[in-house]
């Protein structure tokens, strides 16, 4: 039986920090498709085509790891991917207590689906992307806290 897991999220822009969880995942699971978050109501910082491909280079040295995007609700696609877990990454006690009611709502729409979660490595338990955008968006040296393709498409995106 294959162990197949998805990892969600809006990953706008990606982080060292989600990085950090795929690479921790794709050991964990024999296939872990990242998840990309379609929200028609929000608008992006980056395009959902920029994500794609980002996340694609940026998971480039793991075979067992694929970059998708996906529109509604999250269970609906694990199912249409034959996954029965969800992987989840928490930085702090609040991300905690977010998740845990996503969770259970998420188990409630589809009991055959668990949620794992990984807690952050200490040096990325500060970062989120919102933090990544707004240092962009105000200056600052954000190069630190993406991989260099992520970077180098912000500084595009910004110029």
């Amino acid at each position: 039986m294959i162990r197949r897991a998805i990892y969600p999220g809006s990953f706008d822009p990606p982080t060292n920090g989600h990085l950090d969880i795929i690479e921790r995942g794709a050991k964990m699971f024999d296939h872990l498709i990242v998840g990309i978050g379609v929200n028609s109501e929000k608008a992006p910082f980056l395009s959902v085509e920029d994500r794609l491909q980002l996340l694609t280079e940026c998971c480039s040295h793991l075979p067992n790891v694929e970059v998708m995007s996906f529109d509604g609700l999250l269970v609906h696609f694990a199912k249409e991917q034959n996954s029965t877990v969800l992987l989840r990454g928490l930085r702090a006690i609040t991300d905690f207590d977010y998740e845990f009611r996503i969770a259970l709502a998420n188990r409630s729409l589809a009991p055959d689906i668990e949620t794992t979660f990984l807690i952050a490595s200490e040096e990325f338990s500060f970062l989120a992307s919102s933090v990544v955008r707004e240092v962009a968006r105000l200056g600052g040296d954000y190069g630190k806290f993406v991989p260099e393709p992520v970077a180098r498409c912000i500084a595009a995106r910004l110029a």
